[in-house]
């Protein structure tokens, strides 16, 4: 384990792994989390799919095997903080306290290593629909569990036609006028939040597309998801923030991570 080649971050930020549903793609997840460290590590909720486990059971031995890697990283000192979405909403009840080194927090600021402070959070009170109509939001849930069911299926089949992965919710997703305005209106409306607050930017999860741009002097930062986008927000040793994809094997994809690590900090080898 310990002569693996890891890629060595100031902080990583992951949301939406969607453990306990067939769309979780915990494989690439496993993957990710092998070959990456960090100093810290963010769980920007929808850690854990609670509306689906309560519909259904489903448990993989992958789920297990990418909680047990988490609580690793954090015996190791990985300092781990879990930020709870809608999905996993049972475990705000449990705010501040720790959790096997694990810290459970509503919303946190970090403060990059070039002095910049973000909010960080899961997103939904933002979404107007889980807010105002709980109940339309699940209806949506379930087609969209539908939809991840034919993704997987898609994928499957292109798998043996040696194919590479690719998302069909996300591509219905940006086809769809009414979602690219909810979109638009999210980020437009959590940027705000972290101007109104005084901060340089905010990070954030929840509707599954990742994103890095600035929003009227705010810097919006989405980590994506591990369902449709496989992504992660990470936090090079300068400061910068960058989103990471990980939709190759780390083994496929391994000369492009060591080329931004090295433009980072040409002098220093991050990948060992």
């Amino acid at each position: 384990m310990g002569d693996e080649p890891r890629l060595k971050f100031r902080s990583i930020w992951i949301s939406d792994l969607h453990l306990g549903t067939a769309g979780c793609q915990a494989d690439y997840l496993l993957d990710f989390l092998k070959h990456t460290d960090a100093e810290h590590l963010y769980l920007v909720g929808d850690i854990i799919d609670g509306w689906a486990l309560k519909r259904s059971w489903y448990w993989h031995q992958r789920h297990n095997d990418v909680i047990q890697k988490i609580l690793r990283k954090a015996r190791k000192g990985c300092k781990v903080t879990f930020i709870p979405g809608n999905h996993d909403e049972a475990a705000r009840q449990f705010l501040g306290l720790m959790f096997g080194e694990i810290r459970i927090e509503d919303e946190i600021v970090h403060t990059t290593a070039d002095g910049r402070r973000f909010l960080v959070l899961h997103g939904d009170r933002f979404d107007g629909v889980v807010q105002c109509a709980k109940w339309l939001a699940v209806v949506g849930d379930r087609l969209y569990g539908i939809t991840l069911k034919l993704n997987q299926w898609f994928n499957q089949l292109r798998a043996r036609m040696g194919l590479g992965y690719w998302s069909l919710s996300q591509y219905l997703k940006h086809k769809v006028k009414s979602a690219v305005n909810f979109v638009s209106d999210f980020e437009e409306a959590v940027a705000a939040e972290a101007r109104q607050r005084g901060l340089d930017g905010v990070i954030c999860g929840h509707i599954h597309k990742a994103e890095l741009r600035e929003i009227d002097g705010i810097l919006y930062c989405n980590d994506g998801d591990w369902v449709e986008s496989l992504t992660a927000l990470v936090e090079l040793p300068s400061g910068e923030l960058r989103i990471l994809g990980w939709q190759k094997t780390f083994a496929e994809q391994q000369q492009e991570l060591q080329h931004l690590m090295m433009i980072d900090n040409p002098t220093k080898e991050y990948v060992q």
